[in-house]
C-alpha cells in the first residue's frame, strides 16, 4: 500500500462543550456555518453525557472570526468555544484501507515516537485525517511517510 499524504495549513479547531445532545440542535448550528460560507472539515462528536455533549470541527483559520461571533451567541451565550488556530491537518487516503486492518495502528505508531501532539483525529474506511500542531507537522509527516515504506 502506497498512499496519498498530505498537509494541509492554517487550521483552527473549534470545540463546544455541554451542547445539547439533540441532533436538531447540531444541524441548526452546521446550517448557520454553511449559511455564513464557512467550510467546516473534520468534524467529531464526543458520546452523550446525559442529555449534553461535545462538539468539535474544524475550519479554516481566516474563518474564525465569522465563528466565534456566531457561536459566542449560541443558547444566549452560554456554550462557550474553545479554540485552537494555527493547526495543520495531515490526511493518509488510499482505498485499500478498506480491507487491510492495522493501518490507523501503523500511523498512530510512528507519530508516538515522534511525540506528536494529536488535537483530533477523524477517519473512514480510505482515509484518517489528524489535527497536529504547527510545531509537530514536519516530523509528524515524515513519521507518517515512514510507515509507508
Amino acid at each position: 500500500m502506497k498512499p496519498t499524504i498530505t498537509v494541509s495549513d492554517d487550521i483552527t479547531l473549534v470545540t463546544l462543550q455541554n451542547i445539547p445532545a439533540d441532533i436538531e440542535f447540531i444541524t441548526e448550528v452546521f446550517e448557520k456555518i454553511a449559511s455564513m460560507g464557512v467550510d467546516v472539515d473534520m468534524i467529531s462528536l464526543s458520546p452523550v453525557q446525559s442529555s449534553m455533549t461535545g462538539l468539535s470541527f474544524t475550519i479554516k483559520d481566516e474563518e474564525l472570526v465569522k465563528i466565534l461571533s456566531y457561536t459566542s451567541k449560541l443558547n444566549n451565550g452560554t456554550i462557550k468555544p474553545i479554540v485552537s488556530s494555527g493547526n495543520c491537518k495531515i490526511s493518509i487516503s488510499d482505498s485499500d484501507m478498506e480491507d487491510n486492518p492495522g493501518v490507523a495502528a501503523k500511523v498512530f505508531r510512528k507519530v508516538s515516537e515522534v511525540h506528536t501532539d494529536i488535537r483530533l483525529i477523524t477517519t473512514s474506511e480510505s482515509q484518517i485525517s489528524l489535527l497536529v500542531t504547527k510545531s509537530d507537522s514536519d516530523s509528524a509527516f515524515l513519521a507518517i511517510q515512514k510507515a509507508f515504506e
